[in-house]
């Protein structure tokens, strides 16, 4: 949260930097670190399979209600801790740019190809993509000659907020692809993610955004050297 609240801050482009959660205890950390949060989550919108149009569609409601009525929005998740200030920098002026679109969001090149993935049907399986019509099917062809794919990562969204309340979705209709560079768009998930992250700033391949408060401690922690 250190992390992401501090690219969102030093970023330099929202009004407002607002955690959403239903934890009182997260809710202390967010502030530490310079974020609002102006009220805790419903428990029923914050459960392992809550949709995100639910606790967001319920925020921006609650915000207006209280006179705070926003033309976009930007989810910044806090698993992706290499997401730079200039990378919401420049999202921003990319989506800013853009005519016609409802909403941008952030997208790499994937590695492995759906086109080689497959589907079970008990002892049987079949591709999960459909074959081509002619020549070599794509599961059998080198990555190289695939068509190029493009998966969704946790770094960032930007929508207007009119998508909430006019079409009852995070994203709309229109999306544009914001392109992340290097490790911007990696998340972090598992306890293996966890170490490839702590390598890849240990031996200087990724970079995080600086945080300027100092360390959230725990009651009964003393700030040692």
């Amino acid at each position: 949260m250190a992390y992401t609240i501090s690219a969102a801050v030093q970023s330099g482009i929202f009004s407002d930097v607002i955690v959403s959660t239903d934890s009182e205890h997260y809710a202390d950390i967010a502030r530490h670190y310079g974020a609002e949060v102006p009220f805790l989550r419903p428990q029923q919108l914050a459960g392992d399979v809550s949709p995100d149009i639910e606790w967001l569609a319920y925020t921006l409601d609650r915000l207006e209600h209280e006179g705070r009525k926003y033309d976009c929005f930007s989810i910044l998740r806090p698993t992706s801790p290499f997401r730079l200030p200039q990378t919401i920098q420049r999202a921003w002026q990319a989506f800013r740019a853009e005519v016609g679109v409802d909403s941008l969001r952030a997208v790499e090149k994937c590695q492995q190809h759906p086109g080689k993935m497959w589907v079970l049907q008990g002892k049987r399986m079949v591709p999960l993509m459909p074959l081509r019509s002619s020549g070599q099917p794509w599961h059998s062809s080198q990555y190289p000659s695939l068509p190029e794919v493009y998966t969704q990562n946790a770094s960032l969204e930007i929508a207007w907020t009119r998508v909430v309340s006019e079409k009852g979705s995070i994203a709309g209709d229109v999306l544009m692809p914001f392109f992340t560079r290097g490790y911007e768009g990696f998340d972090v998930n598992t306890e293996y993610d966890w170490s490839l992250a702590e390598y890849l700033v240990n031996n200087c391949q990724a970079e995080l955004p600086s945080v300027t408060h100092f360390p959230y401690l725990l009651k009964g922690q003393s700030e040692q050297c």
